[in-house]
């Protein structure tokens, strides 16, 4: 019984070995809004499917500090994402811009809708013509026949 009792206890403080102590409050509340809203319209490099204000990666919170920092120097939101797309490029951004190198990220889904479409397509035209067959005369008196109930078929 002691030994149950002390697993439980160990199962119920082990996500106690794993806290941290909580980041302190932002002096500046408007400038850790400031950063938040710009962080959430960046993308995280290593969790690359969460914003820099969702993750907790350490280059996360690296880059967070940063924006913080150049914020706090009076750089404008615009300056910042500069900054951080000169250094690590658009794939930073979650909307990247349409340019040349963007193109297939804005139009990919919809030339490969296109595609399928023209495929689909191209297979039922196909599928029309291989069901079309001239019949000849002995067949179609014979269907008539069929058809009618004269019983006039051959085995």
């Amino acid at each position: 019984m002691f030994r149950l009792l002390a697993f439980f206890l160990f199962v119920a403080t082990a996500p106690w070995a794993a806290a941290k102590e909580a980041a302190p409050a932002a002096a500046d509340p408007a400038l850790e809004q400031r950063v938040m809203a710009l962080s959430s319209e960046l993308r995280c490099l290593v969790c690359q499917n969460q914003t820099l204000a969702d993750s907790n990666a350490d280059l996360a919170t690296d880059l967070r500090k940063q924006i913080r920092e150049k914020m706090r120097q009076g750089a404008s939101d615009a300056d910042v994402v500069d900054f951080l797309v000169a250094r690590y490029g658009d794939f930073v951004l979650y909307r990247p811009p349409f340019k040349a190198t963007t193109f297939l990220l804005w139009l990919g889904p919809l030339l490969l809708l296109a595609a399928g479409f023209a495929v689909l397509i191209l297979r039922v035209l196909r599928r029309r013509k291989t069901q079309e067959v001239e019949m000849t005369a002995e067949a179609r008196t014979r269907a008539a026949g069929l058809l009618a109930g004269n019983g006039t078929e051959r085995r």
